[in-house]
């Protein structure tokens, strides 16, 4: 029978935190899963590590795909194209799922899989427990990426999502030479059609690394500013809320500015608010130039 869920792990040169992602799979009281390791390209023994595991009774399938290494946004579509099952949810080779998730999702589905939900919005916390952001109002059944955002919630959240809603959706682009994207992209086209049901709980504890994207972003900016300026254009498209419109204009301005897009005023969905934005976009890129040395 098949499995309900496809946890799947992006890993980037992750030996040294990976292990504890896998202990946590096996310590989860529901095994209706298959894990999903997307090497985007590793060079420490991430293969090697992955080989043992396999030899091991875990109690679910362990599916291992190489790749070149492309970014985060390229090994999503890596596992897209891949995972058969009804649900995905992806969980970082420096975080672990935690304790009952799969049994959560599992009986948070079968109360509201018939509703026609993209899937699940749920919690993460750190290593203590902490919630990370904010949680949700008391009372909030089902929501929208952006809407929960919009009013006034914070923090990553825990997506699970329906495998058949998210392959109805373009892959990330790739652009020559960059490496990111941000994932936001596929969740704010699917927020057009598709709310999601609430799980007011725990289902992922998180660490951000000092290598991670979060830990780099100036640096990510600089290096991949087509992904950015086109992440941009994306929220000018489907925007959160009226400020955070503007916001989204001076980033796309610097974003521009620094891929040395001239034409980026003719293709902005925004024009009038763009060329408003300009002078906070010059000081902006100025700021990130300074940042990220």
């Amino acid at each position: 029978m098949m499995p309900l869920l496809t946890v799947f792990t992006p890993a980037y040169n992750r030996a040294h935190t990976l292990p504890r992602t896998y202990e946590s799979l096996i310590a989860q009281d529901c095994k209706d899963f298959v894990w999903m390791i997307i090497d985007d390209g590793s060079t420490d023994n991430t293969a090697e590590l992955v080989r043992e595991w396999k030899k091991q009774n875990s109690g679910f399938e362990i599916i291992y795909i190489y790749k070149e290494n492309g970014g985060m946004h390229t090994a999503h579509n890596v596992a897209y194209e891949n995972i058969v099952t009804e649900l995905n949810v992806c969980i970082d080779s420096d975080d672990v799922l935690a304790e009952g998730a799969v049994r959560k999702i599992s009986e948070k589905w079968k109360a509201v899989g018939k509703r026609n939900y993209a899937g699940i919005i749920g919690l993460d916390a750190d290593f203590e427990g902490t919630i990370i952001g904010s949680g949700f109002p008391e009372g909030m059944l089902e929501t929208t990426l952006t809407g929960y955002y919009a009013g006034g919630g914070l923090g990553d959240k825990k997506l699970v999502y329906r495998t058949d809603v998210i392959k109805q959706y373009p892959p990330y682009p790739v652009f020559e030479g960059e490496k990111y994207v941000a994932l936001a992209y596929k969740y704010r086209l699917i927020d057009q059609q598709y709310k999601l049901a609430v799980l007011d709980d725990v289902l992922c504890n998180v660490e951000y690394q000092a290598d991670g994207s979060s830990g780099t972003m100036y640096r990510q900016y600089l290096q991949n500013p087509k992904g950015f300026a086109f992440w941009r254009k994306i929220c000018m498209q489907y925007p959160e809320s009226e400020k955070r419109l503007f916001i989204d204009c001076v980033h796309y301005v610097s974003s521009s500015l620094i891929a040395k897009n001239l034409c980026f005023w003719k293709e902005s969905p925004c024009k009038g608010l763009t060329l408003l934005a300009f002078p906070a976009g010059v000081l902006l890129t100025g700021y990130i130039k300074i940042r990220a040395r």
